[in-house]
């Protein structure tokens, strides 16, 4: 039964990371928490991701943009780092909170201004959008919806949306696997969880790249903003 519980969310994670670019450590941070400590969960969260997000960058390599991440990471990592070892000292269920109102107020924002997310947002914007995912992303592996909504605003076509996002994810995946690594949060125990959830996300993302090139563009950015509102009410809620 373990095992199911890190293969079903695997296979989950996979097929929304595939066809929204982000909601991976979401849907397993639903499972995990109940089989792992919190901070363990988010960084098992990340590493099964990495299989995911390493499959989509080579699929579109052709599209990426190395240089447009360069940036956000440095902002987003440097804020993930130090707040890794805040999980212990604050209040996390007020945290979700936060971070579920916040998430269900821009989906809602984004569903119902029909321009909004289609040019790039001020530099102000972007960069408290990296730092609020970088702050989760530390806390809980979740860094994925703000990130998103911040390269979904700069790319026109699903191509160029994913290969970067994926790029940007991939690099942290590496980033703050190492960080946890070195402060023991992530020991070998945690690799049999690890590589099962890993194939389960290989064979979600398999099928949601089966299906990604016959949307639109537009049905993506829909489904986009409505994945954040579902995430923001998890949050809100459990």
């Amino acid at each position: 039964m373990t095992w199911v519980l890190v293969f079903i969310p695997g296979l989950l994670a996979g097929l929304v990371q595939g066809l929204t670019g982000f909601g991976a450590a979401i849907i397993m941070m639903i499972f995990l928490p109940s089989l792992l400590p919190m901070a363990q969960s988010a960084g098992v969260a990340g590493l099964i991701m990495a299989a995911s997000v390493l499959t989509l960058v080579i699929r579109y390599r052709r599209a990426l943009n190395v240089k447009r991440i360069l940036a956000p990471f440095i902002i987003y990592a440097s804020v993930a780092a130090w707040s890794v070892h805040l999980g212990q000292v604050l209040d996390l269920t007020v945290l979700r909170r936060l971070l579920g109102g916040l998430l269900v107020s821009l989906s809602l924002y984004f569903s119902i201004a029909k321009q909004a997310g289609t040019k790039p947002f001020p530099w102000w914007i972007a960069v408290s959008f990296m730092i609020i995912s970088g702050f989760f992303n530390g806390l809980f592996g979740i860094g994925g919806p703000l990130m998103a909504l911040y390269f979904l605003s700069l790319s026109h076509s699903t191509a160029k949306y994913t290969a970067n996002l994926q790029l940007f994810f991939l690099v942290d995946v590496i980033y703050i696997t190492t960080v946890r690594v070195i402060n023991g949060i992530l020991t070998p125990t945690i690799i049999p969880y690890v590589l099962v959830g890993m194939v389960g996300a290989v064979i979600g993302t398999a099928l949601a790249a089966h299906w990604l090139p016959r949307l639109k563009m537009t049905v993506i950015r829909r489904g986009i903003y409505a994945f954040i509102g579902l995430s923001g009410l998890y949050y809100l809620i459990f």
